[in-house]
């Protein structure tokens, strides 16, 4: 996404602005965030914030802290590296470094687990899945309002289509 403000640069800054109830966002490149006043509040401090919690560690870095860095066999990426760069390095890094990145994802999406269409090419065997996923939360949701006769129904489409799944 381009900055809204020079229409120049990528826009690596999002700013959201709450004015007597309306809100605003705006997306900015580095350069115009400073312009308009809106860098970082640790900027004039002269150090980043990495710097600054490091000063309290002494002249130790992080990795020398632990005995033993955690690094993907794959890409090499370590979790130090996801949250300096803010990007995983490849899928096994999702797997590696799952139960820290858990909260990040689910404080960002509100969940995880995906819920958008599945794809027309899909085969069928995926979209059978996506459709017991989809009957047994329907499922969930009638036991819990006590209707009976919808769970009913539900549980025997689930029982028909996982016994035409496995056929």
């Amino acid at each position: 996404m381009l900055c809204q403000n020079c229409q120049r640069n990528e826009a690596t800054t999002h700013i959201r602005r709450i004015v007597n109830g309306t809100a605003a966002e705006y997306h900015l490149c580095g350069e115009c965030a400073v312009k308009l006043g809106y860098a970082s509040p640790f900027g004039g401090l002269g150090l980043g914030l990495g710097e600054l919690f490091g000063s309290f560690l002494g002249d130790v870095s992080i990795s020398r802290l632990s005995s033993r860095v955690l690094r993907c066999e794959k890409c090499g990426c370590t979790f130090e590296d996801i949250v300096k760069n803010g990007k995983v390095g490849c899928a096994d890094c999702y797997k590696l470094f799952y139960d820290k990145l858990l909260p990040s994802v689910q404080r960002m999406h509100g969940q995880t687990k995906h819920v958008g269409k599945v794809p027309q090419g899909a085969g069928e065997s995926v979209k059978t899945e996506s459709r017991i996923e989809t009957l047994k939360d329907r499922l969930n949701k009638a036991i819990d309002e006590q209707n009976f006769e919808l769970a009913a129904q539900l549980r025997d489409e689930i029982k028909a289509l996982e016994a035409s799944r496995n056929e």
